[in-house]
């Protein structure tokens, strides 16, 4: 039994591998959304998951201007977690 284990995570992980490699994004587009609008939606994000559960609504834009969109969310997602300071604060 605890054989199978290792193998079932394997596969697993084989086919969560293969899933994703289908996913794709259309290209970013020049004027589309940008850093700011990425920083709201990044603050936005998990208000807008709970909204997502009742009605079909999506937290990222697409398609958006790229880099810096992602560099935006990354940053107001980052907001709801402390920006990682948190975790790094001594008790």
């Amino acid at each position: 039994m605890k054989k199978r284990i290792p193998i079932l995570v394997a596969l697993s992980a084989v086919l969560v591998l293969f899933v994703a490699g289908c996913a794709s994004q259309p290209p970013p587009v020049e004027d589309g959304p940008g850093f700011w609008v990425g920083l709201w939606h990044g603050l936005s994000a998990p208000i807008a998951f709970v909204v997502s559960i009742f009605k079909e609504s999506r937290m990222y834009e697409s398609p958006n201007s790229g880099v810096w969109y992602d560099l935006g969310f990354l940053i107001g997602l980052g907001f709801w977690g402390g920006g990682g300071a948190a975790a790094s604060r001594k008790r």
